[in-house]
């Protein structure tokens, strides 16, 4: 698989990837948001969402000639940084460097913008977030030192109902 730019036949199936690796939360007895019940349907972005983030060049798939997308990454620039917005590998196709390779094209796409480094808010606790995150650079910020851009997402989540315990933003200055 390569990573390309997102085209728009590509937008139905990001739903798809977002949802089959939300189920490793599940699987993982992860709960995402307090009180979900296991059997509920898993959130996801409507493809509309992506649009304006594409046409804006900042959605990237990994995918094989003639095949659909086994991954995902949106950003959007942020304070100088390329914020990943959401970052998904497909269930069938997680443990084979997908998402490593694709972060590593985010981080050198970052560079050639010109930008600072890049940001992201993730779980603290699960061993396939901010531990694969720092594992490839980033560090954890703490709140009272997190950008203004940082805090908002925080907060957001926060009144979407994730804990705010177990959140964090992390930062990967160039």
């Amino acid at each position: 698989m390569i990573v390309r730019a997102a085209r728009p036949d590509d937008l139905p199936l990001l739903p798809e990837i977002e949802v089959s690796a939300a189920t490793l939360f599940r699987d993982q007895g992860v709960e995402i948001f307090a009180g979900e019940v296991e059997d509920a349907p898993i959130d996801f972005t409507p493809a509309e969402i992506w649009e304006p983030i594409r046409a804006a060049g900042l959605l990237w798939v990994m995918a094989q000639d003639g095949s659909p997308p086994g991954a995902f990454l949106a950003a959007r620039i942020e304070e100088n940084r390329l914020h990943i917005l959401e970052f998904d590998v497909h269930r069938r196709h997680q443990g084979q460097g997908l998402g490593r390779r694709l972060l590593a094209f985010a981080i050198d796409e970052a560079r050639r913008r010109g930008l600072a480094g890049l940001s992201l808010t993730t779980f603290r606790d699960v061993p396939w977030n901010a531990p694969f995150y720092a594992s490839a650079g980033f560090e954890i910020v703490e709140r009272i030192d997190a950008p203004a851009a940082l805090l908002a997402y925080l907060d957001g989540e926060a009144a979407r109902g994730l804990d705010p315990a177990r959140r964090c933003a992390m930062v990967l200055n160039f």
